[in-house]
């Protein structure tokens, strides 16, 4: 299957549809360290086929072992104990091949939102089972066997399985989407280069796993702050898993431009396409309104308050994070988790035709200009993108940015020592105050 194509100007990239079905394998046992969840497979029609824009592995899940046995783990809780045994003649090849998903972070508050969707079939369909891999703290594990323990509760027929466990390597093994939400948030007083510091040798580390153990084709989504750096030194620590498969999350801005735009016009937001965020998430990010629509026409043509157009629909935008946190005194986690789903859906659904979504993805080959070696919110699955000197200079200062971020944690990609110099004005997060 065809992965989204960048943004290529005057041009149509299609995708490639296939249908995949794979036989799920018939046991899976306990690991000394996960408590897991396994309920028997639904089959599905024989013709189902399901249409996406990423590849999926053809490795089936495998036990952990120790001197050819199976490990076991004996404290539990509920279903989590227990291995369903499923007969030969049960199986059937119409049932579609089980999904493995980890998430980092799994105990926090986006989590909790993120892996009910995930568990409902909402994000990947009503007919594909699942099982999650929950990557924690030492310090979160109890809470981590409580989220599981909500999931067994919820008696979702589609999730055959809960992993929960504190090392990547274990955590990950054959996953074929890691979504990275677990990060640091940056406490008072605390220097943004010692920010990009601390989470960036997270993601060094879980970069490192996601190479030795995951599938060779899985997909990445970086939520942790700051996202696109992080997502560059994941991929730069991970040389065997294909670099386009990186994403950082940049969808949460796209839904917040969209909703400001559906305001201002009076409409309801599903009126509003063609919505690119472009660079970095941060408050140098750029919501592209000169290529935006709404029902089909170009933004300016509806709205014609262009001065609200460039200060104050881009600065709502921008800083829409840190009102939040004013308003409500925490940072955003459902409309993340949203955010997250809507990411995926246009990762492995065809994007309709004329329109496109917005993505950090890796920047070698961009047809942009944007400089290469970057992980840089940008249009795809795109037509047709006009880039005016309005729109260059305010992507040139987001990308100025993730240059000297890049920098800043040269010693966590493997290109010599870090250099950090930031500049006076500090840019980092749009959910920050």
């Amino acid at each position: 299957m065809a992965m989204a194509e960048l943004s290529t100007p005057k041009t149509t990239s299609p995708f490639l549809q296939s249908s995949s079905r794979l036989r799920l394998s018939s046991k899976l046992h306990l690991s000394n360290h996960f408590r897991h969840l396994l309920l028997p497979p639904l089959p599905t029609t024989p013709n189902s086929k399901i249409s996406c824009s990423v590849s999926q592995n053809s490795q089936a899940p495998v036990a952990a072992q120790e001197n050819g046995l199976v490990k076991t783990k004996k404290e539990c809780y509920g279903v989590f104990c227990l291995t369903y045994d499923l007969k030969a003649e049960e199986e059937t090849k119409s049932w579609k091949k089980l999904i493995n998903i980890a998430v980092s972070g799994a105990a926090g508050m986006i989590s909790n939102h993120l892996l009910f969707k995930l568990a409902s079939g909402e994000v990947f369909g009503p007919d594909q089972p699942i099982a999650l891999k929950l990557l924690g703290s030492e310090r979160s594990i109890q809470a981590l066997e409580g989220v599981a323990m909500e999931l067994e509760d919820s008696l979702f027929p589609l999730l055959r399985e809960v992993d929960i466990g504190t090392d990547p390597y274990e955590v990950f093994q054959d996953v074929e989407w890691a979504l990275l939400i677990g990060a640091k948030p940056r406490g008072p007083g605390m220097e943004r280069a010692a920010l990009l510091d601390i989470n960036g040798q997270i993601f060094a580390d879980q970069g490192k796993a996601l190479n030795a153990v995951a599938s060779p084709n899985v997909k990445v989504l970086v939520v942790g702050n700051p996202c696109n750096t992080n997502a560059l030194i994941c991929l730069k620590n991970a040389p065997n898993i294909p670099a386009k498969n990186f994403h950082a999350l940049t969808r949460l801005d796209e839904n917040r431009a969209k909703c400001q735009l559906a305001l201002k016009a009076g409409v309801f937001y599903d009126k509003v396409s063609n919505m690119t965020i472009w660079g970095n998430h941060s408050t140098t990010q750029v919501p592209d309104f000169l290529n935006a629509r709404i029902n089909g026409v170009p933004v300016k043509e509806v709205i014609t308050d262009h001065k609200w157009l460039e200060e104050g629909f881009t600065e709502s935008v921008q800083k829409r994070g840190g009102l939040l946190i004013q308003k409500w005194g925490r940072s955003s986690a459902a409309s993340t988790a949203v955010s997250i789903v809507d990411a995926i859906k246009s990762l492995v659904t065809p994007t309709p035709e004329g329109d496109w979504f917005s993505t950090g993805v890796y920047t070698n080959g961009n047809p942009y200009g944007i400089a290469e070696d970057l992980v840089f919110s940008m249009p795809c699955r795109s037509k047709d993108v006009e880039i005016d000197d309005y729109l260059r200079k305010r992507i040139a200062k987001s990308e100025a940015e993730l240059l000297a971020e890049k920098k800043c944690v040269a010693h966590l990609t493997g290109e010599g020592i870090a250099f950090c110099d930031l500049g006076p004005v500090d840019t980092m997060l749009p959910g920050e105050v």
